[in-house]
């Protein structure tokens, strides 16, 4: 138990440390920068913020709700997303709606700040999020690989400003659930998907007559750095794009995770 709970201690620490660093790089955006289009089509920065405020406090507020339903895997919740995607809008757009630079800021602020005081008393085992039942833990790791992904859409939105600081230990988390995710929704022993020094996973095969990995170096290996493995998961970038720009490192005929990705 005292290591489960050590472990949730930590990637919650992740996820106060990566919010603290969008809330930085916010505070330093000027105001008119607010209003631009980002990198997500129909939101402007704005929108975009009052979605991180509405992540952050959904956390909080989640922690709080039992359910006494099976959980569903990380792989499995976040299949809600799509089907979910006007609910998610509207309550982005309703968090940003009349509100000025220095107020959606200032919300971020507060949601974040709560997250890093609030009572460290066991939450339910099983939570009633709004996808469906999930374990407390894989919870706070999706709203984990949240904030590190929005925080690289706010760094791609401005592109003329220092990008978002990104916390190292947020960046670990989400790489590596993005990871669990891929090696559970394709399973097999195929592919070797390395993340280094973070992760390596083993996947494809269940369903191809391709090799299979036992030991010593895979037949396939797909190579890349942490924040392309990000993108790549999370549809920001595309598998030929990162192919031509050598962003990835792909050997072996079963090295292609183009029909696997995007994740989300």
């Amino acid at each position: 138990m005292r290591s489960s709970q050590g472990s949730n201690d930590r990637d919650r620490a992740a996820l106060v440390a990566q919010g603290r660093a969008i809330v930085a790089w916010l505070t330093a955006l000027p105001a008119d920068q607010f209003a631009a289009p980002s990198v997500l089509d129909g939101w402007d920065v704005r929108t975009l913020v009052g979605h991180l405020a509405v992540t952050v406090r959904g956390y909080l507020h989640v922690n709080g709700l039992t359910s006494t339903d099976r959980p569903r895997t990380l792989a499995h919740y976040v299949v809600g997303y799509g089907p979910g995607a006007a609910e998610i809008d509207a309550a982005a757009r309703g968090a940003s709606a009349d509100r000025s630079p220095a107020e959606l800021t200032a919300a971020l602020n507060d949601a974040v700040e709560a997250a890093a005081t609030a009572v460290r008393s066991e939450s339910p085992a099983v939570l009633a999020a709004p996808r469906g039942p999930i374990g407390r833990a894989d919870w706070l790791r999706s709203r984990v690989v949240e904030l590190v992904t929005h925080a690289d859409d706010l760094s791609r939105s401005a592109p003329s400003r220092e990008p978002v600081a990104m916390d190292r230990a947020a960046l670990a988390v989400a790489v590596r659930a993005l990871a669990g995710i891929l090696a559970e929704r394709y399973p097999g022993r195929s592919v070797e998907v390395r993340v280094p020094p973070l992760v390596a996973v083993q996947c494809g095969g269940a369903e191809d007559d391709g090799p299979r990995h036992t030991r010593g170096t895979p037949p396939n290996v797909v190579e890349t750095d942490a924040l392309t493995f990000v993108r790549l998961a999370t549809g920001r970038l595309g598998w030929a794009a990162a192919l031509e720009a050598g962003s990835v490192l792909a050997s072996g005929n079963r090295a292609d995770l183009s029909g696997q990705l995007p994740l989300l």
